[in-house]
């Protein structure tokens, strides 16, 4: 196995202490070093040659190791692959009476750069760094070996791979994906494209969040913005409410929520609008609609720190235009998954656009993802997604 080394001056004690990341100013990136192959597994030693544990290499991403086993030792085979997931394994099925759920959230579950979306028999694999991709089929035969999953979907797309200098591909793994499949969650059913949707499908994540706003919904006319597959919006159905907009940009995603209220039972108080959701705020407003809670759960308008100005800028933007159709004693959902964007930066920017749109109110509650995306402590990056709820006064 080859060994790597950091530079004298690079922060050992911090990867010793659990941070999961080398940055390629803090190794030294000789000729043997940069003739590694992406994804190669290497000793890791720091600048006094003290071992530190295995990593994987890959010298075209800026993260140029990533922890895989502080203990030098160790070997990473199938038997190694099954530890990790049997421990997540566990976690999950403690939390989940039924196996739906992300299985393994990346470096927070000991598998760098690895997402896994379980949905009953079938999974969605994205192996997001190098390593995972160059040993994806002993991977899936762990999953397989450890969760009894049949039907196996590698998902291979996205910024974290272009990132890692990776291609992009979706194929079938294992087995056969049928699309798109019944997921139930907090008293509806979602449908999920894990073949052409977003991501891996579905968003696990924003379920105690759906959950919230459904207590939120009961007997009351709610707007759900950038709903994809109609995530609050049939929450809010299933906890009472007697009507639901759905708006989304995407014709194909607004199909499934149809799907979805259908097959729970909600299609007469569930209508959708397809456009872009600043110009459907808009017209709402010209038309004189109002709601009882709005809930408006965005892409990353942040995704990267360049982007971070201008993505404070949208999440004010939102906060603004939805405001306004809020009626008075209302609930405002606001959302943002980008890594960029810290809770506090996120909240003072919702908070400027509903002063700018004349409203103000009482911050009730603040969410997270569940506990299926555990956060890894010493890696902020993993503690993406933010849920605000406020109740707004006339």
């Amino acid at each position: 196995m080859p060994t790597v080394r950091l530079k004298p001056k690079a922060e050992a004690r911090a990867i010793r202490h659990g941070f999961p990341w080398v940055y390629a100013d803090e190794l030294v990136t000789d000729r043997r070093t940069q003739n590694l192959a992406p994804g190669t597994l290497a000793l890791l030693e720091d600048g006094d040659r003290r071992p530190m544990g295995l990593v994987t290499v890959n010298t075209h991403s800026k993260i140029i190791c990533r922890m895989l086993d502080q203990n030098p030792d160790a070997v990473i085979d199938q038997a190694w692959l099954e530890g990790r997931l049997s421990r997540a394994l566990a976690m999950r099925e403690r939390l989940y009476d039924a196996p739906f759920y992300r299985l393994v959230h990346a470096e927070a579950d000991g598998l760098p750069g690895v997402v896994i979306d379980r949905f009953g028999d079938t999974a969605v694999i994205q192996p997001n760094a190098a390593w995972a991709e160059a040993h994806i089929d002993m991977l899936a035969a762990a999953l397989m070996a450890v969760t009894g999953v049949k039907n196996i979907l590698k998902n291979a797309t996205g910024r974290a791979r272009s990132l890692e200098g990776l291609s992009e591909e979706t194929v079938v793994i294992a087995g056969a994906i049928d699309a798109p499949l019944p997921v139930p969650m907090n008293g509806a059913v979602y449908m999920a494209d894990l073949i052409g949707g977003q991501k891996t499908g579905l968003f696990f994540d924003q379920r105690p969040n759906h959950a919230f706003a459904a207590r939120l919904s009961r007997g009351a006319r709610v707007l759900d913005l950038f709903s994809h597959v109609g995530g609050f919006g049939l929450a809010a159905l299933a906890g009472g409410a007697t009507s639901v907009l759905a708006v989304d940009g995407s014709a194909p995603a607004l199909a499934l929520a149809d799907q979805g209220a259908q097959a729970s039972g909600f299609a007469d108080q569930f209508t959708t609008r397809q456009g872009d959701a600043f110009a459907v705020l808009e017209a709402l407003a010209a038309e004189g609609a109002q709601f009882d809670v709005i809930i408006c759960d965005p892409p990353a308008f942040a995704p990267a720190k360049p982007a971070l100005e201008a993505g404070l800028r949208a999440y004010e933007r939102v906060a603004r235009l939805a405001a306004p159709l809020l009626a008075p004693g209302g609930y405002l959902g606001l959302c943002s998954c980008s890594h960029a964007a810290d809770l506090t930066a996120f909240r003072n920017a919702c908070g400027r656009g509903i002063g700018r749109a004349g409203r103000r109110g009482q911050l009730l509650h603040t969410g997270h993802a569940g506990p299926d995306h555990p956060m890894l402590p010493q890696l902020s990056e993993s503690g993406y997604l933010k849920a605000l709820f406020y109740r707004l006064d006339g």
